[in-house]
């Protein structure tokens, strides 16, 4: 076996015309709202299109459908990637995303389940997506039913305790259904996760605890579909994808920045350097 070479994210081609539609939404809710969390936002939004576009089985108009599969965005103060992805597919109005985080609209900061159509759980309380997965995917199998459970996770969250004793229920229970993706885009709200709280060697951990684990350029489409088609990676084990990222991607001041992982305020400047640099990418 050849040894796996080092995934680079910062080595993926300019944004193709999707990835900057997809980005000129979050930019356009974060200019509405005035305010967000862009640089988690928007290092996602190529994982969830291809989960989106290619992998999740989903009926936009039928979001409660049995034949679905489950997405939970575990890193919920990320949601801007999801509402720009559900709005694309026509899960709402694509109009709603101009009333983010406005007193009257569903699209708050964190994602809750039971007001805006196609998320299934309500996060943002860092550390509890997998274990609601992996509920997920233990009442499909007791269902008798493959519905696959994808839980998206951020790399400052999986700090946790809580992440990793779900991931030894995981393997316990075998859940093959059940896929962690990992957003290492290395930054998080206090700084580099390498600062903060190493988490090297990665891929080694989530081998450890039992999940058949791979990695990707989490910006790289073609990479993303062709590893998650391969989905479960190893029958009877869950699967994890570590995904290497770049916190901000696409937006030249947002890129890499700490300072970007929330705003609270933005002013015309800043969010016309936003419209100027997705011209540019």
């Amino acid at each position: 076996m050849t040894d796996p070479q080092p995934v680079n994210a910062t080595a993926t081609p300019p944004l193709d015309t999707r990835s900057r539609e997809l980005r000129r939404l979050v930019v356009s809710a974060l200019d509405k709202g005035g305010r967000g969390h862009p640089g988690s936002a928007l290092s996602l939004i190529e994982i969830l299109r291809v989960l989106y576009d290619d992998i999740l089985h989903h009926k936009p108009d039928e979001p409660d459908w049995s034949g679905r599969d489950f997405l939970v965005l575990s890193k919920g103060h990320g949601c801007l990637g999801l509402y720009a992805l559900l709005a694309d597919h026509g899960y709402f109005d694509i109009q709603e995303l101009e009333r983010f985080c406005k007193i009257d609209s569903f699209l708050g900061g964190h994602p809750e389940r039971g007001k805006i159509p196609g998320v299934e759980a309500s996060t943002g309380a860092l550390g509890h997506g997998l274990a609601i997965g992996i509920g997920l995917a233990l009442a499909q199998r007791l269902k008798q039913k493959s519905n696959r459970v994808v839980v998206v996770l951020g790399d400052g969250e999986i700090n946790e305790g809580a992440v990793w004793e779900g991931a030894m229920s995981a393997a316990k229970h075998r859940l093959e259904n059940l896929t962690a993706l990992i957003d290492y885009n290395k930054l998080q709200s206090y700084g580099p996760t390498r600062e903060v709280m190493d988490l090297e060697p990665l891929a080694d951990k989530w081998r450890a605890f039992g999940f058949e684990t791979r990695e990707v350029d989490g910006h790289d489409v073609e990479a993303l579909k062709s590893t998650l088609s391969e989905l479960p990676f190893t029958p009877g084990k869950p699967s994890a994808l570590i995904c290497h990222t770049v916190k901000g991607k696409g937006l030249a001041i947002a890129e890499n920045n700490p300072t970007w992982h929330h705003k609270s305020y933005l002013d015309a400047t800043a969010i016309q350097s936003l419209y100027d640099s997705l011209e540019g990418a």
